[in-house]
């Protein structure tokens, strides 16, 4: 293995839960006045930081999105996931591989932890991901794309940011992991290959992604 720790983002990544959640947010964000598409949702927010999405709303409009609006957002995308969440294809026998091979590993999000958990304990991915190898965009003063999150979980992992990859499907979350001097493989199952040009590698299957790592 050519690097010593694995570090992956959760969304759309480990599991399938992009189409869910900004069917979701560009529903919201429609019925609170703000026109959104999926795609559109897509385009501006995929991989973002809750923050974010209220930074580039007020940006746009001028107007504060609500302050119950994580709280609503969650507990509908909460509930989604209880009835539609599934794994990416491929991504256990992934983890799998490295578990029996010993490589290091740890998800780095920009969800919450309890979005993290919820999304694991449904597809069945919170036995590959306990306590401690699990980091979120809370834990840091700052969101993808910065670097803040994936250097936090290096450092709690013990590894130099030059032996980590990160295994990305977000601009913003290829941005943030060449900002913290990282490689990064590119999963473009969802985002055009050209979105995630900063990226060392692209892959589209996540069942070609332990081969690629060796």
């Amino acid at each position: 293995m050519r690097y010593d720790l694995v570090i992956f983002d959760n969304d759309g990544v480990l599991v399938d839960s992009e189409p869910i959640s900004n069917r979701l947010l560009a529903a919201y964000l429609t019925e609170l006045g703000h026109p959104t598409s999926y795609e559109d949702s897509i385009r501006d927010y995929m991989g973002s930081a809750m923050h974010r999405i209220h930074e580039l709303i007020l940006e746009r409009t001028g107007q504060r999105l609500p302050a119950e609006f994580d709280e609503v957002f969650h507990a509908r995308v909460f509930a989604a996931f209880e009835r539609e969440l599934r794994p990416v294809a491929g991504v256990d026998g992934v983890l799998e591989k490295l578990a029996a091979d010993g490589v290091p590993y740890c998800v780095a999000s920009s969800g919450s932890h309890a979005r993290i958990r919820v999304g694991h304990r449904t597809t069945g991915l919170d036995r590959w991901f306990a306590e401690e190898r699990v980091f979120s965009s809370e834990d840091v003063g700052r969101g993808k794309p910065a670097p803040d999150l994936f250097l936090y979980a290096a450092e709690r992992m013990g590894v130099a940011p030059e032996r980590c990859v990160v295994v990305e499907d977000s601009p913003l979350g290829v941005q943030a992991a060449v900002a913290a001097g990282m490689d990064v493989y590119g999963f473009t199952a969802m985002t055009p290959a050209e979105r995630l040009a900063g990226a060392g590698r692209l892959f589209s299957d996540m069942g070609e992604l332990a081969d690629l790592l060796v």
